[in-house]
């Protein structure tokens, strides 16, 4: 679906205090640093905090598809039409495998025992994963798209961005509300 088929709203309803649009790259790491405290808590807990680990499990896979699919339908395509060069257009298709590579892991991860010794291990390389992504996002990427693009398409994009997460949220929401009142069957 394209992005620019979106009706945009006024910037004052953005959920910022000060009525100002952040713009594209302020809010993807806003996200990054949200979910590496969220993985970091994981990485924490241990098999005798099962709920947390459930909880916490629960509100990684929410943030992360939430960004993924923001990044997917509109950061990165504006990022690949923007720059020129084969590498930095390679960084867009290596962004795209590692949200796939991601999405291969969370089902395992999901499907692990919570009090099992390999949701640990799991844990670990999904926060290694994303973190990894998330890095080489912010030392390559975000500085090409800067570049590329100008602050007056970020602003634009920072809009888009927190319109659809505003869809996406509430979606996501109901999804995770219906998780909760179905519970999680465990093993005694």
């Amino acid at each position: 679906m394209p992005v620019t088929s979106r009706k945009r709203r006024n910037t004052r309803t953005s959920n910022h205090s000060n009525g100002r649009t952040k713009d594209a790259i302020a809010l993807l790491m806003e996200d990054h640093k949200n979910v590496r405290q969220l993985l970091k808590r994981l990485e924490a807990t241990t098999e005798r905090s099962t709920d947390q680990r459930e909880q916490l499990l629960s509100k990684i896979e929410n943030e992360v598809k939430m960004h993924t699919t923001i990044e997917e339908e509109i950061f990165y395509p504006a990022y690949r039409d923007a720059v020129r060069t084969r590498d930095d257009k390679e960084l867009y298709f290596e962004a795209l495998e590692e949200h796939h590579v991601v999405d291969l892991v969370m089902p395992e991860i999901k499907s692990t025992e919570i009090d099992a010794d390999e949701f640990g291990a799991k844990a670990k390389v999904l926060k290694d994963l994303i973190e990894y992504h998330a890095q080489e996002e912010e030392k390559q990427m975000f500085p090409k798209a800067r570049k590329a693009m100008g602050a007056a398409r970020l602003k634009q994009l920072g809009q888009e961005i927190e319109e659809r997460k505003q869809e996406l949220s509430t979606g996501l929401f109901g999804r995770t509300m219906e998780r909760i009142r179905g519970g999680r069957r465990r093993v005694a």
